[in-house]
This record gives structure tokens, C-alpha cells and sequence, in this order.
């Protein structure tokens, strides 16, 4: 309700929650409710890449701006997302040079391609997401504390999966219509045995991991229902 509320207007929002608890598939809710839906969804994941790198994803360049870049250039995810949402996933771990820029960007509504000597408008909407605790990064001189309030305007916290059991009959179902489908087999249930392994299951990946092993259970049935010798789950976490 509140993703859906902050849909309607254009605050930077920073998504907050353990990897894989779907904070990416939460940023694209708020995208696809927003004035900005038809627009792109661009989404960049700053630990992925290499300093020389994020740099020009973000802000592209120019043509001939350095070894190997393309002759008439390349614009960045920023200018791509023109009238859409720029999804910054990790942001915690962006350099700190580029966390500058960035919030230059912010400040702005300009951008610099590398290469460029005049500013160009950009007109997108921010979401950030991280799964550390920024304010220890700002302490540790890892993060700026302005480019921090700055994507901060609105905090939404995604809680882990174990901490919101009752979505996961929901998920595995959905997951088991999704992978039936792709892997060409007929409509899939779960006995009830299986859905209680799946409840009691502490879930550490979160949703990937219970994406992934919906993918497994799918590969490995034999039947039109699921039960538990086909859920390939490490542990057996809080069984009765």
C-alpha cells in the first residue's frame, strides 16, 4: 500500500531488505504504477561493475573519449531512462567518486558524459535499493551522508521471507505456474506435506531461493503433484 501510494509522486525511494527479498520486483511495482510506466525501467547493479566501468553505464560518453570507446559514443543508463525510473540496486556499494557525480546529478538534473563539455538535462525518477546498514558505510567514510539523505527521501523495508510466511504458499504456487509452463508440463500442486517442509524452511535466500527451488521441484516431478522428495532444500530448519 505505501509502494503503491509513493507511486503517484516522484520522491527518491530507497528499498531496504536481505538479498533476494524482492526488492528489485517491488521497485518495478512502483514504476509500473507511476505516471512513468510507459517510459523505461532501467535497473544497473553497482556492485557488478568495476570502477572504469559504472562510470560510463551511468553517464556515458563521448566519442573518442578514451581507448576503445565507440566512435559516435554511447549515452548512459541515466540519459536512457528519459521520462522513467533509474533503478540503482547495491547503491552501497558505489565508489565514492562516482557517489559525486551522482549526487551532482541529483542536485542538478544534469549530466556530464565522459568526454563532454556541455551539460545535458535528464528528467527520471531514482530508486535506490541496498541490503546493508548505510549509516554504518556513512560512518565508515564509505558513503556520503548528503548523497544518503538525497536517495532517502522515503525508506521502504522489504522484511525477509521467514518473516512473512504467509506468502510463501502464494510463492511456490506462482513459481509452480511459472516453471510448469516454461518446462512444458501440466498444471503442478503441492501435497500438504511439501507445503508444510516449505513453512518450515528458515528461507536465508529469501525469494530467490524459493524461486530456485520451485525451478528444481518442477525439473524433478513425476507426477501433477509435488511432494517433499522433490524439494531440494539444504537444512531442516524449525521442523516439528
Amino acid at each position: 500500500e505505501e509502494a503503491a501510494s509513493l507511486a503517484q509522486s516522484d520522491v527518491n525511494i530507497l528499498i531496504t531488505g536481505e538479498s533476494g527479498s524482492g526488492k528489485e520486483v517491488l521497485a518495478r511495482f512502483v514504476h509500473d504504477r507511476s505516471g512513468r510506466a510507459a517510459r523505461p525501467f532501467l535497473a544497473i547493479n553497482c556492485q557488478a561493475y568495476a570502477l572504469s566501468l559504472i562510470e560510463s553505464e551511468l553517464f556515458g560518453y563521448r566519442g573518442g573519449s578514451f581507448t576503445g570507446a565507440k566512435p559516435k559514443g554511447k549515452p548512459g543508463k541515466i540519459e536512457r531512462a528519459a521520462g522513467g525510473t533509474l533503478f540503482l540496486d547495491e547503491i552501497g556499494d558505489l565508489d565514492p567518486s562516482i557517489q559525486v557525480k551522482l549526487l551532482r546529478v541529483l542536485e542538478t538534473r544534469t549530466i556530464e558524459p565522459i568526454g563532454g563539455s556541455a551539460a545535458v538535462p535528464v528528467n527520471f525518477r531514482l530508486i535506490c535499493a541496498t541490503n546493508q546498514d548505510l549509516t554504518e558505510r556513512i560512518k565508515s567514510k564509505l558513503f556520503r551522508d548528503d548523497l544518503y539523505y538525497r536517495i532517502n527521501t522515503v525508506r521502504l523495508q522489504v522484511p525477509p521471507l521467514r518473516e512473512r510466511a504467509e506468502d510463501i504458499p502464494a510463492l511456490a504456487i506462482h513459481f509452480l505456474a511459472r516453471f510448469s509452463a516454461e518446462q512444458k508440463k501440466g498444471p503442478l500442486r503441492l501435497s500438504k506435506a511439501a507445503e508444510k517442509r516449505l513453512l518450515n524452511h528458515d528461507w536465508p535466500g529469501n525469494i530467490r531461493e524459493l524461486k530456485n527451488a520451485m525451478e528444481a521441484a518442477v525439473a524433478l516431478a513425476k507426477s501433477d503433484r509435488i511432494d517433499v522428495g522433490e524439494l531440494r532444500i539444504d537444512g531442516a530448519v524449525n521442523q516439528d
